[in-house]
């Protein structure tokens, strides 16, 4: 069940994304307040995916010296944007529902694959013991990793509501 649901959170989030714009009444103002809170979202995801090499190492530099899930962190905060965006309590249950349902499941997934793939590496960084990286910000990496998504789903998402406000 947990990995079905960290596989399928995408299509997921989209059928969800679209139930929210449904009963989305966003204002100027809400648009505002949303956007200030999901752009640092979306810059987070880009310092992580600056540093992430997914799957081939245990990635210990950038925000990920703080922080295990910065990709879930950024991802957050851009789902709680949109909510503030959307103007609606509903919009903000669905949001909260969505994201606790299914980026737990995937943190949970990508824990039992890490701690498999990479053993005591990974036990260590997951508690606090292992060694910081000191690894550059890559743009590379952040294109190899497809933050363009995010950063255009961010854009689109803000532009519909935007044209709901019209």
């Amino acid at each position: 069940m947990i990995r079905r649901l960290a596989r399928w959170r995408v299509p997921m989030g989209f059928a969800a994304a679209a139930v929210a714009f449904w009963f989305a009444r966003p204002t100027a103002s809400s648009l505002v307040s949303g956007a200030a809170i999901a752009i640092p979202g979306e810059l987070v995801r880009v310092w992580a995916a600056g540093h992430l090499t997914r799957w081939r190492e245990v990635t210990r530099s950038g925000p990920y010296r703080f922080m295990r899930h910065p990709l879930y962190v950024g991802s957050s905060l851009m789902a709680i944007g949109f909510a503030i965006a959307a103007a609606r309590w509903i919009v903000a249950a669905l949001v909260a529902v969505y994201v606790i349902v299914t980026f737990t499941a995937a943190m949970r997934f990508e824990a039992r694959e890490l701690g498999e793939q990479f053993g005591a590496d990974y036990a260590a960084y997951r508690e606090g013991r292992a060694a910081p990286v000191d690894r550059p910000f890559s743009f590379a990496r952040v294109v190899s990793n497809r933050e363009y998504r995010a950063a255009a789903g961010l854009v689109i998402a803000f532009g519909l509501l935007w044209l709901k406000t019209r």
